[in-house]
């Protein structure tokens, strides 16, 4: 790999410390009792909010109450992303297509890994419901989307990426474009010039 794409690994990798900083999800609730709106943030060690707000109404609905301690996430996600971000820099520093290539796909399959543990986290949220609960529509879940809008009775639940969410998308998409670079253009231009 030349300078040139070193540097930009680099500076892809180092861009993700900035994740620590900024939320990387939002969830927004939307009704008409509550036109301002009540919103959650989750950020890679913890949530901030209207979550008290939140488990108050959900309480009558029978969903578990939303706490930080209580999703083991929150804990070892910073640490996932501190080995990413070094074994980006290493890559970087070494210059070599294979290592380059094995961090973005362990940085693609951690992507994926972690979206499905959020979406497990949310199915479990929406419809293990506490059997006693004060209100209980038949048939009726909670789930909130994992990515969109969606109708939860009066409430309409907004689930998108925050600032740290698409820098993670940026960074993500940015090395798998590097990636083609290196395995089809660069190839392609070698075959030519032999």
């Amino acid at each position: 790999m030349n300078k040139s794409i070193s540097v930009l690994i680099a500076f892809l990798s180092s861009s993700l410390i900035l994740v620590y900083f900024f939320p990387m999800w939002s969830i927004n609730l939307e009704a008409p009792q509550y036109p301002e709106g009540l919103g959650m943030k989750i950020w890679i060690n913890k949530l901030s909010g209207d979550i008290n707000t939140i488990n108050g109404l959900n309480h009558y609905i029978g969903m578990k109450k939303i706490e930080a301690d209580s999703i083991p996430e929150l804990k070892y996600m910073p640490v996932f992303l501190g080995v990413i971000i070094v074994m980006g820099l290493i890559a970087a520093f070494l210059r070599k297509k294979w290592f380059f290539t094995a961090w973005v796909l362990m940085f693609a399959l951690l992507g994926i890994i972690a979206g499905f543990d959020f979406y497990k986290w949310e199915y479990d949220y929406g419809h293990n419901l506490n059997p006693h609960a004060a209100i209980k529509v038949p048939g009726m879940s909670y789930q909130p989307p994992l990515f969109g809008s969606k109708q939860l009775l009066n409430f309409t639940a907004n689930s998108y990426p925050d600032i740290s969410g698409f820098i993670i998308f940026i960074v993500g998409g940015v090395s798998v474009l590097v990636v083609l670079y290196l395995f089809i253009f660069k190839r392609e231009k070698s075959i030519q010039l032999h």
